[in-house]
């Protein structure tokens, strides 16, 4: 078992009353992390270090704070088995948490390579002898809210471009990969960025709505970045703008996987096996909708039935598992209710929708329409289904009628065809004959529409974490109305 401290200005502690919790295995159920219960008390006290870590930290000049990111890039790769040591926490597979870390760790670099593209700009003014200015500065304390299912990855996410833009940080925990969130925090502190510079808090799932509204009316906290459901995102959103806070929000998915006539059908049943069922489905970005051209239907769901049968889920310590474990049995049970709605109203199952507790056999649907709930909802599990098209007008359509817009995928031979379609499709992200799960440290993520708003990744989060200042020297007299 796994003790997880606060890390609160360099330091490990528990919370103030001595409460804790703790995150059990969804398969075994045997204890895998006990947490400190973080009173509000706790969460002002982590504001006040990052905020008294702050001036240090944004008056180191850019070089130094790129060798101490890359440094912590580094020491992040190597403690990979401790990352993967914990994925007990949410059930999944260690090669999923060995990702996990290879993406953070370049996230870090990425981040890192940022501190000296921080660019401002001359403006010119109308005014004689003005010289005027447009400056990117930090803005002081930045939370960071991240969720369980890419634990290492979004964690990361949500702490490496603020620190490189000058900022201090403020990591909420999720109540569900404690222990894995808490190690971040742990090897950024051991890599030298000082104290206060991260600082990391958990508390019990029953405590999340009063921290997160604590945390944010901070006065102290400049910045919101928040990953996980649109449910919790409107909420975080609301909060941020009642204390005019402006917040990032990369929220849920249903992500479209366009399959055109022309395309080649091996490599869609592929890319769509992997974005719909790869950490069983609990990634922001899985393919939820197969939007297939209906002359190839037929051909493409018999190929995708044959792969399927393949990937076997179970549990992720089997040798014979594929596929791991959903984070806990409430989820399968929430999913499995998604699916007897559809079957009871005329789709077809072609594979999987065997439930054994927490392990939830990888899903396919035909013959779902627009009034069963699969259709729109977010299923956030190894569960997809196919939606038949005449034309790509009508393929269109589909994968436009959603409240979504995270990421997308168009398979198609003819590359101009599919960019031309690309360009009309209502989402933050869209791959040409590649998988909706896609992500890479420099590139911009982010979604429209219930999806969010605002973009992670390299140079499109300086937009977010820095403050645009104007300035302007006046040089010799001025002249003045009065």
């Amino acid at each position: 078992m796994l003790d997880v401290p606060l890390l609160i200005g360099g330091q490990s502690c528990p919370a103030r009353d001595g409460r804790t919790f703790e995150r059990r295995n969804p398969v075994t159920g045997a204890v895998v992390s006990r947490a400190a219960a973080a009173t509000l008390e706790d969460a002002d006290a982590a504001v006040a270090a990052a905020q008294a870590a702050f001036p240090a930290w944004a008056a180191l000049a850019p070089n130094e704070r790129r060798s101490r990111l890359l440094r912590a890039a580094g020491q992040l790769q190597a403690r990979s088995a401790e990352f993967i040591a914990a994925a007990g926490e949410t059930g999944a597979m260690a090669n999923w948490y060995g990702f996990n870390v290879q993406l953070a760790a370049n996230i870090l670099r990425e981040a890192a390579s940022m501190t000296t593209q921080i660019n401002g700009e001359v403006i010119p003014s109308d005014v004689p002898g003005s010289f005027a200015m447009a400056l990117r500065q930090p803005c002081g304390v930045v939370l960071g809210i991240a969720p369980w299912n890419a634990p290492v990855i979004l964690a990361t996410r949500a702490i490496a471009m603020p620190l490189a833009c000058g900022n201090t940080v403020v990591l909420k925990a999720s109540e569900l990969s404690p222990a894995v969130h808490r190690l971040i925090g742990q090897v950024l502190q051991e890599a030298g960025l000082g104290d206060g510079v991260v600082n990391v808090i958990s508390n019990a799932p029953e405590d999340a709505p009063a921290i997160v509204e604590r945390l944010i009316a901070n006065p102290a906290v400049r910045r919101v970045n928040f990953t996980g459901s649109t449910r919790v995102g409107r909420i975080v959103g609301e909060l941020s703008a009642r204390h005019l806070k402006p917040a990032l929000l990369e929220l849920g998915g249903k992500a479209p996987l366009l399959v055109l006539e022309d395309a080649d059908l091996d490599a869609a049943v592929q890319a769509a096996a992997f974005g719909a069922y790869f950490n069983q489905g609990q990634i922001c970005m899985s393919t939820e909708r197969l939007i297939v051209d209906a002359r190839v239907a037929e051909d493409f769901v018999a190929r995708l039935a044959a792969k399927i049968a393949s990937l076997p889920a179970g549990n992720p310590e089997a040798a014979d598992s594929v596929l791991g474990s959903l984070v806990d049995a409430s989820a399968g049970t929430r999913i499995q209710g998604l699916i007897d709605d559809a079957l009871e109203q005329g789709a077809t199952l072609v594979a999987g929708g065997q439930l054994a507790g927490s392990i939830l056999q990888p899903t396919l649907l035909d013959g779902v329409t627009a009034g069963m709930r699969l259709y729109r909802e977010e299923s956030f599990g190894p569960v997809a289904v196919v939606l038949r098209g005449a034309g790509d007008e009508a393929l269109l359509r589909l994968a436009n009628d959603s409240e979504f817009g995270l990421s997308a995928a168009i398979f198609s031979r003819d590359t101009g065809r599919a960019l031309a379609l690309a360009q009309r499709l209502e989402s933050g992200i869209c791959h040409i004959n590649g998988p909706t799960v896609h992500d890479e440290a420099q590139m911009p993520f982010g979604g429209v529409k219930a999806s969010g708003y605002g973009s992670f990744g390299g140079k499109a989060a300086i937009e977010q974490f820095t403050q645009l200042r104007w300035i302007t020297l006046q040089n010799g007299p001025r002249h003045y109305p009065i």
